[in-house]
């Protein structure tokens, strides 16, 4: 558990810097994917959101990126004081890539990051840009490897570095851990604890891996509504913890 930087969460959060989800619904068509759902998340905490498979963890990220309509509030304050839009850098579900593929880690960062046209020389700046931002999540040496041959850890090293390329006030990554070895998985939370301690920025993850939940500051039991929140530990002795996963704390739904 990391060290508080900023006040306590009262007066509307005055002096800390806060998202704030409130009273926020989704619907498609006449099914209620999301239902009165609030929670707040500081600066420099780590929340999970834990739930079967269409529990709707998906549709509150699309909702937060303001890709997908909804009901309700989602609000920023700053530290600083005073609401304002956050930058979010959003981590997807690892995508598969074919291992004779030539795309390499710099031609993906610079196709995503610049207009430079793909066909053309990368010139130095721009590769020198992209190091840097490999840097921040110990990821130099992947720039020239082609991106069939990263393993699961190494991919999540890239997606992360070009969702901190800017850093963000707001992180939101996808089953991260998904694909990833327990190695990995245990690298991965270390990174993710440095990154946050170092930029003071808030994650909000989805994962299926009960495992990893020991190192987050919270846990969101999510299935439509909010039907659990705290530790891990108040979140799993929850009736309704235990009503969808049983005695299982390991992993929850199919993993994916």
């Amino acid at each position: 558990m990391r060290r508080e930087k900023h006040q306590g969460c009262q007066g509307g959060c005055h002096g800390r810097c806060c998202l704030q989800v409130e009273h926020l619904s989704v619907r498609m068509g006449e099914d209620k994917i999301l239902d009165d759902v609030s929670f707040h998340l500081h600066c420099g905490e780590l929340i999970a959101l834990i739930g079967p498979n269409g529990a709707g963890k998906s549709s509150l990220f699309k909702s937060i990126l303001g890709v997908m309509p909804y009901h309700g509030s989602i609000t920023f304050q700053s530290a600083e004081g005073g609401r304002q839009k956050p930058r979010i850098g959003y981590v997807p579900q690892s995508p598969s890539f074919d291992p004779g593929d030539p795309v390499s880690v710099l031609d993906l960062f610079v196709a995503a990051s610049s207009r430079w046209p793909a066909f053309l020389p990368v010139p130095a700046r721009l590769r020198e840009t992209v190091l840097t931002a490999l840097e921040r999540v110990g990821g130099r040496g992947l720039i020239d490897r082609r991106l069939g041959t990263l393993s699961g850890g190494e991919l999540q090293r890239v997606l992360l570095a070009m969702a901190l390329e800017p850093v963000p006030n707001l992180l939101i990554l996808d089953e991260p851990m998904s694909g990833v070895d327990v190695e990995g998985e245990q690298q991965l939370l270390d990174l993710l604890d440095r990154i946050r301690e170092r930029y003071d920025l808030s994650i909000l993850l989805s994962t299926h891996d009960f495992q990893t939940l020991g190192r987050v500051d919270k846990v969101i039991l999510l299935q439509q509504r909010i039907l659990a929140s705290g530790d891990r530990d108040a979140v799993f002795a929850s009736e309704a913890f235990r009503r969808l996963f049983g005695a299982d704390t390991e992993r929850g739904g199919d993993g994916r």
